[in-house]
């Protein structure tokens, strides 16, 4: 990125210059402004003019270039958040920080919409506070900032009512300041040690009309859950680490190991964070297939839809669900299965839950679709989103090695689980 005002040598010390949360209509719910130089809400309906006018195609670029500033945004859950410079910075950073800000509300908040974001607004402005300093991203861990700032509860609410004081912000540094790494609190015990890692992956997949693979990927998050006492020196290491592309880690993982064996080497903080984020691309095959045949004429389209299990993964394919829309030309429809339970609602979404595939026959759903009067036919072919969960098995391939831990006074109980989860999966008719 250059600087859209070049020659000013003091705007190269500063990142960030103010952060916007807007809602799914385009009301400024939140202001930040993190430098001297204060960025007009101006800037906000220009870029919700060009949302409008552009469509989704504008909602997923993550840096856009206005005529003064240069604008970062990610969109959650109808909430768009969106960043300003106008200066060079990496343009990764400032999404990515949008990213953390985003999950650090959802551990806040217990979820992420316009309602929380409004009832919140003390504690959201307050998290932005110890977040970043004059455009400098600060303090960014979940179990820190805890301790800082209080999360919202009842209590918390009724006593800012009668006392008068909304201030969340508590009056004595976090225990991490006395501590040689930032993210992990001093001198921490638990009553047993415990760590849990956890292989969480969703397969994103695209099958053409003809039943050929288009896009076959995966992305994964190792999540661990640290209950360890003291400094735990953990390493851990897969079987098959070429197989991983686009790798993140967390900032207590170092880089040097894995540069140079694979080896995630890590001072953990405390309590559940990623470790790591990964994408493996090129999959050759899906764990289900989905087979749906439209024939009409007359006035009458018939469909019917086949689901079961492609290649056996070794463990059993929980709450398969198939969602799709019928085109706005179909006037009725009438449709059942043979395993599971069909829904039609009135804008014409349709659900099919299969629930747990059964092994000894493949589910099927058929029925008919009356279209409008004076078409004969359908010209509209509706797309078949799946989703699915695989408990204990993770797709990819990807295995754990092993876990070592060093600096413990015991023996630690380790844990391992793998899931993997449906997310872009969608079938052409």
């Amino acid at each position: 990125m250059r600087s859209i005002r070049g020659g000013r040598q003091q705007e190269a010390l500063e990142m960030l210059q103010c952060i916007f949360l807007l809602s799914d209509s385009g009301e400024v719910m939140l202001e930040k402004q993190l430098t001297g130089q204060k960025v007009d809400r101006s800037i906000c309906a220009w870029f919700w003019e060009q949302a409008i006018s552009l469509g989704d195609s504008f909602k997923l670029l993550p840096v856009i270039a206005s005529p003064t500033h240069y604008l970062f945004q990610i969109v959650r859950e109808g909430v768009t958040f969106l960043a300003c410079t106008q200066v060079e910075m990496p343009p990764l950073m400032g999404i990515e920080f949008l990213c953390r800000v985003a999950d650090v509300l959802v551990d806040y908040l217990g979820g992420l919409n316009e309602d929380l974001i409004k009832d919140n607004f003390v504690i959201v402005y307050e998290l932005l506070e110890e977040m970043i300093d004059n455009g400098f991203p600060l303090t960014t861990e979940p179990n820190i900032l805890r301790d800082m700032i209080a999360p919202p509860n009842i209590v918390s609410k009724v006593l800012s009512v009668v006392t008068g004081n909304s201030s969340n912000v508590s009056n004595t540094l976090p225990g991490a300041t006395a501590s040689c790494v930032p993210w992990r609190t001093a001198d921490l015990k638990h009553s047993s040690n415990e760590v849990y890692v956890d292989l969480v992956e969703e397969m994103d997949a695209i099958i053409s009309r003809d039943g050929i693979l288009v896009k076959c990927e995966i992305y994964g998050e190792v999540q661990v859950n640290s209950q360890l006492s003291g400094l735990p020196d953990l390493t851990l290491s897969f079987g098959n680490p070429s197989i991983l592309n686009d790798v993140r880690f967390h900032p207590c993982v170092r880089f040097r190991p894995w540069e140079s064996h694979q080896i995630l080497s890590f001072v953990p903080p405390d309590g559940q964070f990623k470790l790591m984020s990964y994408r493996i691309k090129k999959l050759k095959n899906t764990p289900l297939y989905v087979k749906p045949q439209l024939t009409s004429d007359a006035g009458t389209c018939r469909l019917s839809v086949l689901v079961g299990i492609r290649d056996d993964p070794g463990k059993t394919i929980d709450t398969v669900t198939v969602y799709f829309q019928l085109p706005h030309c179909v006037a009725s429809a009438d449709l059942s299965s043979n395993h599971g339970t069909v829904n039609v609602l009135a804008d014409k979404t349709c659900s099919w839950s299969i629930g747990r595939i059964p092994k000894d026959k493949a589910p099927s759903m058929s029925g008919t679709l009356v279209l409008e009067s004076g078409l004969e036919r359908l010209h509209v072919f509706p797309t078949f989103r799946v989703d699915f969960k695989i408990m204990g098995v993770a797709l990819s391939g990807l295995r754990i090695d092993k876990l070592d831990l060093k600096n413990l006074p015991n023996p630690p109980y380790k844990g391992f689980r793998a899931l993997t989860r449906a997310g872009e999966y969608d079938v052409r008719s």
